[in-house]
């Protein structure tokens, strides 16, 4: 599983995410306060920093792995370290930056050892993301790795026969597409060109939208 480095250790990851009076105090920067202090699970007792989200606030792309990972959780930031890195990468292939989109995860907490998230745990954390979709706003989703596709989506197929094809989100109707984890692709770089087809796809549903 798996920026900017962060020099309040209690806000920055919320800095980034400026009160829109339209939106009032269901807003991103409310939000992540109470994504801060929240108790909803037992991650709460091992974590570091609760991760948040980073990106636009108003993006038409919302990217959503798995879960922190060690850098994540101790940087406070989704997506950090070699596997941010490709991601940015991947992201800058098809004509986007970092800033251009919404990143988040399943979990805002890291499950210790990096482990696959529990049930419990993503049922705690899933008002979370239904209220940072809701706000974002997003015209796309895209499922990175196969714990976030199949949580995402409710399924429990294997990312190889979910990724190449478009899904719709179950609470919004909104299409999801469904790609490799960019640590996955760091272990199997071959997967690589799967990737490729995934993001070429993405980018022509995002031309669809605009």
């Amino acid at each position: 599983m798996p920026g900017s480095d962060l020099t309040d250790a209690a806000c920055s990851p919320c800095a980034a995410h400026l009160p829109d009076p339209a939106q009032g105090p269901a807003g991103l920067q409310a939000l992540c306060q109470e994504v801060e202090s929240c108790r909803r699970c037992a991650l709460a007792d091992s974590r570091t920093r609760t991760v948040f989200g980073v990106g636009s606030d108003a993006a038409r792309l919302m990217i959503i792995g798995e879960a922190p990972g060690a850098e994540e959780d101790a940087r406070g930031e989704p997506f950090v370290g070699r596997a941010g890195a490709l991601l940015n990468a991947m992201l800058g292939a098809i004509g986007l930056e970092r800033q251009q989109v919404y990143i988040t995860n399943i979990l805002k907490c890291r499950p210790p050892g990096n482990r696959d998230p529990r049930a419990e745990e993503v049922v705690a954390c899933g008002g979370y993301l239904a209220r940072q979709i809701a706000l974002v706003e997003p015209h796309i989703l895209l499922a990175i790795g196969r714990i976030a596709a199949q949580n995402l989506l409710g399924v429990a197929t294997p990312i190889g026969k979910l990724r190449g094809r478009e899904h719709r989100h179950p609470a919004t109707g909104l299409p999801v597409l469904v790609t490799y984890h960019p640590a996955y692709l760091l272990r199997s770089p071959l997967e690589k060109r799967k990737a490729w087809a995934d993001l070429s796809a993405l980018r022509t549903r995002l031309g669809d939208v605009s």
